[in-house]
């Protein structure tokens, strides 16, 4: 199994490497791809690996590729691994809204892949977290409508962020991502305004639940804030069903859903938080009660490591399902 790793230099690229390696994921050979760093050496599984630029890991007789350098990177080069029979598995936006490539969470919709399909969109880490909490729900209730809130670390951004973070928190100047201070402060505006005035970030959300879900017209509306917090995002969910719930029995759905645990207990402080689920690979949730100002309505609050389960280990995952079900 001969396997590049696109981005391999990236805050996501070198988590990828490190999850391929948790897992024993069955890499006879790494392929570690960037544009920036061609040459450069790697680590992993205690082995050295040079770094090679994409034209050179196109004549490697790869099987797969993972691919996270960005969506223009991803435009441009997906389609000529496809070509050479490579299964790409693609961690940005490139690919994710375009008719006939599937847009896959593991654990909801992995049914959707065939042996055709040589692109595969890795959804948004806002996304991921979201579909795994809110499949289990649907399939026992229909969702009607979702109001989502999110509060998203400065990983999602970029190494560049975490920088202007720690700068900040030291006093120091330099060079800032944000067009305000993220230290102390939260800031409602993830990735670019659009003509609607909502963000790229809420956008995604919207279209890819839809997608995810097959739900073409499902009532979706997102605010997504930029938080002071280095790993992990948390959204607050407000969800509408189509049938009523009892909040026991929804609880009990959440807890047997596959990749999810259920932190519920008021009494004892135990809600899901993102410190706690640093470097986890499950999507966390609790706060679940019934909202009582709307019929068959619940609140719910998700929170997972958006490096892992939100980029790194969904990719790693959708490329276990693959060899799993000879696909790959």
């Amino acid at each position: 199994m001969k396997v590049a790793v696109v981005g391999a230099t990236g805050l996501v690229g070198r988590k990828i490497l490190e999850v391929l390696s948790e897992r024993d994921f069955p890499v006879d050979v790494l392929v570690p791809v960037a544009r920036s760093t061609v040459g450069s050496t790697i680590d992993f599984k205690g082995a050295p690996y040079t770094v090679l630029s994409m034209e050179d890991a196109l004549d490697e007789p790869l099987d797969i590729a993972i691919f996270s350098a960005g969506g223009q990177t991803s435009k441009e080069w997906a389609p000529k691994f496809a070509e050479h029979g490579v299964t790409v598995i693609d961690n940005s936006s490139a690919w994710r809204m375009e008719e006939g490539i599937p847009l896959v969470v593991p654990e909801v919709n992995a049914h959707v892949m065939s042996v055709e399909d040589h692109i595969i969109a890795n959804p948004n880490c806002s996304t991921i977290q979201l579909m795994v909490a809110m499949k289990p729900l649907h399939d026992a209730y229909g969702i009607e409508r979702m109001v989502i809130s999110t509060y998203q670390s400065v990983t999602g951004t970029g190494k560049a962020a975490v920088e202007q973070l720690e700068r900040e928190r030291k006093g120091e100047s330099g060079a800032d991502v944000y067009p305000h201070p993220i230290d102390q402060n939260c800031i409602p505006h993830c990735d670019i305004f659009l003509e609607n005035d909502y963000t790229k970030e809420e956008v995604k959300l919207v279209q890819e639940s839809r997608k995810i879900l097959g739900e073409p017209e499902l009532r979706v509306t997102a605010t997504a804030v930029r938080v002071p917090v280095v790993g992990g995002h948390s959204e607050s969910v407000n969800v509408q069903f189509e049938k009523e719930f009892d909040i026991e029995e929804a609880k009990e759905i959440l807890a047997k859903a596959p990749g999810l645990v259920l932190q519920d207990d008021p009494e004892a402080n135990s809600y899901p938080m993102p410190i706690h689920s640093h470097e986890k690979d499950e999507v966390f949730v609790g706060r679940i009660r019934r909202d009582e100002s709307q019929d068959r309505t619940m609140n719910l609050w998700v929170v997972a490591d958006n490096l892992r389960k939100g980029a790194a280990t969904n990719a790693v995952q959708i490329a276990e399902y693959l060899i799993s079900k000879g696909l790959r």
